[in-house]
């Protein structure tokens, strides 16, 4: 049994982030970033989204909400067990999307003063702390574009997070949100069961006052709401991904005659 948020360790870092710091041109003057694969995500069966990325996401994963004390995050679902049944040998799976916090690893928004500051994640493995390979952070003291590029995507997902924060605050003012589980039986006879997140109840939903039906609608709050609904018809495609990876392993385990 797994729960959605399992994966962030309930710790105070970020998922995937083990050593944010704050990009310093003089600290990390020569440092460069080389290609990568997302083979740092393998094990991730949810991560976050914002509101934003809704109708790319529904086409492949649940959408879900998480959270606690009063609080409460969209999700995009990933795996029903430890794997991240999109990532196959570090590639994520072609044609599905690619969520943007696991675009913009390894930057992220580190808190500093009264704002935040472009961070990365210092012991991720497209670090280069010395030589010529890769594209450097910095030239001459300034950012290159590769920085100034991760500058501006952070941003924008920061804005949206601001956006996403206030529909979450929305949906639980009106008590929207129950606790759910999902449960998955696999042609091998294993049991699946997915724990610890919330859907938004449709009762509810339709019972809705028209003053806040009508703010909704100019706000594209009731949009978001309906696309996740539909995005829970995507539990069926996890469990169809799910029996192909154990398929896959089950033919890598067999010797060859």
């Amino acid at each position: 049994m797994t729960t959605p948020s399992a994966n962030a360790a309930e710790t105070a870092l970020p998922l995937f982030y083990r050593d944010p710091q704050l990009i310093s041109s003089v600290t990390h003057a020569r440092w460069r970033l080389k290609p990568g694969d997302a083979a740092f995500a393998a094990d991730a069966i949810a991560v976050p989204i914002v509101v934003g990325e809704f109708i790319a996401a529904l086409r492949n994963f649940p959408i879900l909400f998480t959270g606690g004390q009063g609080e409460t995050s969209p999700i995009a679902l990933l795996g029903l067990d430890a794997t991240n049944l999109f990532v196959n040998e570090g590639e994520w799976a072609q044609g599905t999307y690619v969520p943007a916090y696991v675009r913009r690893y390894p930057f992220g928004f580190i808190a500093h003063g009264n704002g935040f500051a472009l961070g990365i994640d210092t012991v991720s493995e497209r670090i280069v702390r010395a030589g010529d390979e890769g594209a450097p952070l910095f030239t001459n003291g300034e950012p290159t574009d590769l920085t100034k590029q991760a500058l501006q995507f952070c941003d924008a997902y920061r804005a949206e997070t601001d956006a996403t924060r206030a529909f979450c605050a929305a949906l639980l003012s009106k008590e929207l949100l129950i606790d759910r589980r999902a449960d998955a039986v696999l042609p091998s006879g294993r049991k699946l069961g997915v724990d610890g997140f919330q859907i938004v109840d449709a009762s509810k939903f339709g019972a809705l006052d028209s003053k806040t039906v009508v703010e909704w609608h100019h706000k594209g709050w009731l949009a978001l709401v309906h696309f996740h609904f539909a995005s829970l018809d995507r539990f069926e495609d996890l469990v169809a991904r799910r029996v192909a990876h154990e398929d896959k392993v089950a033919g890598a385990a067999k010797p060859s005659s």
